[in-house]
Parts: structure tokens; sequence; C-alpha cells
């Protein structure tokens, strides 16, 4: 058996960022990774998504040419080869970057193998038992398979799969009408495939306000994506070569080549052996942990996606931040105080921070809405990109900013502005007197601001 200081199962984002601080700290440490080092984000997320996210703007922009006077003597051709090539490379960039930083760390042993609990303190790797009084879970998380009348009669693709097809398909089937099955709806749609994307519930993102939903539609729609709600009663039946997809009784069946299933993800809990350490689940498969990412188990932390408290890579490495912060400068750092912000990546992406209209005036509070189309934003009609709308919710009384959202160009990055400002606890008032560059995007808010009521 042999003895460590600390050992970190998984080298998600969290996990090699927090044994970087723990082996600077003199700890004896073991970090252990059952396939690749990065996790989601550099494997199957992020790093490739965005790659081909990247691609697919390329491609649209291209056939836009002439509307900025840049005319091409022939049609648009995809290299999916190229693009998936391209991909690769970014996320193997990545990885390799991660492998030679952990690798380097003096006091950390990187162990290759698949990790289970013996006991509260000991987990076995293989053939070797390794020891430790603290131990911390970074397992991530994976695509849900949903059971679904015939799906087991169906090849299916995952996120997983996405970032490996090397081809175009002639018809892609998302089920799923979130943030994963939009992206690649959207850029697959780029690449040339007709795309049907189906969502069970009455809008796609069902998280954001209507408004923000139905804008979404709007704009995957006008790329020609067929786009189906209420989908209550899913099933797949093969023909030939082809795949059935019934959506519901009352609509007449989809046929396509090729089904993406991106209606949700579940954690990576259920092979640990996380009974024989007293580390309690969910209903979901998802670790339970304190506001200071402690399990029920003494001397055991979950952070990132398998704690069911954040499905991003800035919320995982946040959870490192809060660990680290309190075990080894002293500090009381609580999730209860993080504020979320996140995006989806489609083109043009929606930025989000804090509540959504609906969250706030269920909250009770008395609540101020604004809300501007990106028409009015004068750097959004200088690119030709005036898709979406600027939308900002805030306290009627404290003047507090409860939430806003971007769905435009530049909306990943211009929601910044408002998140900055709420984390630092300002109010309307100090974002409305703000002086910001002209001419970018996030310049608007003031003036969203000023249609508050």
């Amino acid at each position: 058996m042999t003895a460590f200081d600390a050992i970190i199962i998984g080298a998600g984002q969290a996990g090699p960022s927090l044994a970087g601080r723990l082996s600077e700290a003199g700890r004896k440490v073991a970090i252990i990774e059952r396939k690749h080092v990065g996790g989601t984000c550099v494997n199957t997320g992020c790093k490739p998504t965005k790659t081909l996210v990247a691609s697919a703007y390329a491609a649209r922009l291209a056939r836009r040419g002439a509307e900025y006077g840049v005319v091409l003597d022939s049609p648009v051709r995809i290299d999916m080869p190229a693009v998936i090539r391209r991909a690769h490379q970014v996320t193997l960039d990545s990885r390799q970057g991660t492998e030679t930083w952990l690798e380097g760390m003096v006091n950390t042993t990187l162990i290759r193998g698949h990790a289970r609990f013996e006991d509260p303190r000991t987990v076995r790797v293989g053939d070797d038992l390794l020891t430790a009084p603290q131990i911390f879970l970074n397992v991530g998380g994976r695509a849900t398979i949903p059971d679904l009348p015939g799906i087991a009669d169906i090849p299916v693709l995952t996120n997983s799969d996405m970032v490996m097809l090397d081809r175009v398909p002639e018809h892609l089937i998302v089920i799923g009408g979130s943030y994963i099955g939009l992206e690649f709806a959207q850029m697959f749609r780029r690449f040339g495939a007709r795309v049907t994307v189906i969502e069970k519930g009455p809008h796609l993102v069902g998280r954001e306000d209507e408004e923000i939903s139905e804008a979404i539609r709007g704009i995957l729609e006008a790329e020609g994506i067929t786009v189906v709600t209420g989908a209550d009663d899913i099933r797949f039946a093969k023909r030939g070569r082809d795949i059935r997809v019934q959506a519901s009784a009352a609509r007449p069946e989809v046929i396509g080549t090729d089904v993406l299933l991106a209606v949700g993800r579940r954690p990576n809990t259920d092979d640990l052996g996380l009974e024989e350490a007293g580390v309690a689940r969910d209903s979901h498969g998802y670790i339970t942990v304190d506001d200071h990412l402690k399990t029920t188990a003494e001397g055991i932390w979950a952070l990132g996606d398998c704690n069911g408290r954040g499905a991003f890579t800035h919320t995982a490495y946040n959870d490192f931040e809060i660990v680290a912060a309190n075990l080894l400068d002293g500090e009381d750092r609580k999730l209860s105080d993080r504020l979320l912000g996140y995006a989806l990546y489609i083109d043009p992406p929606l930025g989000r921070v804090g509540m959504s209209e609906r969250q706030a005036r269920a909250s009770g509070r008395p609540v101020q809405v604004s809300h501007v189309p990106m028409t009015k934003v004068g750097r959004a009609v200088e690119k030709g990109e005036t898709q979406g709308l600027m939308k900002l919710v805030a306290d009627a009384e404290t003047r507090q900013i409860l939430g806003a959202a971007i769905l435009g160009t530049g909306g990943d990055e211009a929601i910044h502005g408002v998140l900055d400002l709420m984390n630092a606890g300002a109010t309307t008032d100090q974002l409305r007197w703000a002086v910001p560059i002209h001419p970018t995007v996030s310049e608007f808010w003031p003036s969203v601001v000023l249609g508050l009521s």
C-alpha cells in the first residue's frame, strides 16, 4: 500500500489545478485518470466543439461574402476531414499540455487506471492500493442515453461521437433542444446537412425566458433547420438504411440518416465504490456535497460535474478555487457565493448571468426589465450581424442587477460587463454611468439600463 497526503480521482478541470496547489504546498499527491486528462472540456466538450463552431462560422461567413462585397468565384466546399483534424489538434495540444504540467509537478504522481474505494481512506487502482487522509473526486459526467421506444434498435450518436465525425450526415435528427444539441444542429447545418431538432418541451432551451427561446428558434429556422417542440411521445424505428423518428402521435414521422441524442448528462459515479466510502448520492447519481464541497464522508470532497452543482468548465474550476482557498489559504469560500454565468455557443451566441426574468418575478420582488433588439446596436449593424437582443433584469426598489442576457454578436464576451458588476455588488445606476468603449457591443449596456421599466 502506498501512502499519499491527498488522492485526486479524475483529471478534469478541477483535478490538475488542485494537484498543482497541493503539490506547491509540499503535499504528496496522487492523481488518477482512467482515460484522457483534461476531462470533458478538453476531449469531447469545449475545446473540440468550439473549434468546430469556429469552422462552421467561417463557412457561414464565406457564403455571405457577397453581402460584404467579397465575391467568391465558386461555391463554398466543406472538407470535413480537415475540419475534424483541426479540432483534434486543438484537443491534442491542450491534453498534452496538461499531461506535461502534471508530470512535471514535483510532489505529484499521475496514475493511469480505474479507481475504486476499498474504504473511506483507501483506493484501489488495478493491483495497487493507495491511501490518503484527503480524497477529492473530479470524475465528470457523460451523455444520458434515455430509454425511449425503439432506441435499442437504431445507431445513435452522442456529443463524444460528434466531435469525431469526419463526414456530413445527409439528414441529422437532433433529439434535445438545449445547449449541446443546438450547437451541433447549427454547426452541421452550416457544414451542409439537413437538420431537424426535436424537443420534448414547449420551447427550446427551456430554462431561458420565452422571448430568448423564441429568438433562438427564429435564428435556427432562418438557416433552414426544422424545429419540432412539444414532442411528447418520441419513438424510433429502422427504415432500411434510414431512421424513422416519431415525435408524437399527432405529428408526421421524420426520416433521417443519423440521430444525435442530446437530452442531458449523468455523473460518472456508478462504478467508484462510493458505498464503501460512505459517500452519498442523490436520485440522479450526483454526489451530495455541502456549501464547502464536502461529501457525507469525512475527508472526501467532490468537485466538478459529478456533484450536480454546476455543469460547466468554469464552475468546475471554481470548485477547485473554493476547496484550495479553504484548505490552503485559511478562507471560508462557499458554493452559495457563486454567481452563475454561462453561454450557448450558437451563432450569434447567448451570454447569460444571474436570474432570468421568470426567476426574478417568481422570487416575489418588484422587478424592472429592459430589452433592446440588436438592430439598435451600432457595432452589430456594422458587422452585419443584427440577430438577437439584449436584456436586463433589476430590482425596482434597490436597483440591484438581478440578471442579464445577450443573444447577439459577441454576446459571450459582452455579458461580462454585467457579470463583473454583479460580482462587485454594483447597481444599475453604476452601470448607467459607465463610459464604455465605442464602437462595441458592450457600450450599449448603459442604454439598456435607461429602458428599465
